[in-house]
């Protein structure tokens, strides 16, 4: 087990994506994801290639330190593309694996999907390793507001929503302490036929439920003991402002679209 995923940790620093407004970086996120499914050609792609690669530049925290933050999402990236490969038989016949016929349709359907998965999962990093869970709840329940109106419970789910972001990290380790414990016990995760190495995962899940179920008690008498009572009369220590800084952002991103429209088939 790996607890490297980035998803969920917070890297203090004064880059000027941390500077942005929380909801500015969600509104570009969120549009970003659209566009991810989209693109349909290989300058598309690499549009936003760059644009996200460039942001995890401008956060001033290492690329390696981010892309081996991925390393758990890797084998997922890698099996949808094989996927891609066994399934797909569109296309011209390019090579032969073992007389097994490998498409080109299949190669071009696997690297885009890969690619949309990658993406995917970097900029959704890229929020919570700039952005506070705090700021990710005020964001949140700044831009559902409007669903108070049918008296929809917007706080509570901007809360569970930066709760669920933040014990990420917090499981994998759980899970990799377990899973060495585990092992230290004779316990095998890693050989045998897939049967046994399903039953082996019993004795790391139970345990894994236990600790959860803990943690979330734990947090609930903690927030009761500081009386936090939802989002009524609720008070902020930092006011959301849109700054110049996040037009310049939208901005940049409005060129980025525009490139995309552009280089769309």
């Amino acid at each position: 087990m790996n607890h490297a995923l980035i998803i969920g940790q917070y890297v203090p620093s004064n880059s000027v994506i941390h500077r942005l407004d929380p909801r500015t970086k969600i509104a570009i996120i969120f549009f970003f994801v659209i566009f991810v499914f989209f693109a349909n050609t290989l300058t598309s792609y690499a549009v936003l290639t760059l644009f996200a690669v460039g942001t995890a530049v401008a956060t001033k925290i290492k690329l390696p330190y981010i892309l081996k933050g991925l390393t758990p999402v890797w084998f997922l990236i890698v099996f949808t593309f094989v996927l891609h490969l066994v399934v797909t038989k569109e296309g011209e016949v390019l090579f032969r694996i073992l007389s097994y016929p490998i498409y080109s349709g299949a190669v071009e359907q696997g690297i885009a999907i890969s690619l949309r998965f990658f993406l995917l999962i970097l900029v959704t990093s890229l929020l919570t390793l700039t952005t506070t869970p705090i700021e990710i709840t005020d964001a949140i329940e700044t831009l559902l507001n409007p669903l108070k109106k049918i008296k929809f419970p917007v706080h509570e789910l901007a809360l569970m929503m930066s709760i669920s972001l933040r014990f990420i990290p917090t499981l994998m380790q759980e899970t990799e302490k377990i899973s060495k414990a585990q092992a230290s016990r004779g316990v095998d995760f890693r050989t045998g036929p897939m049967k046994d190495r399903i039953q082996a995962i019993v004795p790391l899940l139970v345990p894994l439920f236990v600790s959860a179920f803990k943690r979330a008690e734990e947090l609930a008498m903690a927030m009761e003991a500081r009386g936090y009572q939802g989002g009524e009369g609720r008070t902020k220590l930092r006011e959301l402002r849109i700054e110049k800084i996040d037009i310049l952002a939208f901005i940049t991103f409005g060129i980025v679209l525009i490139g995309l429209f552009l280089t769309r088939a």
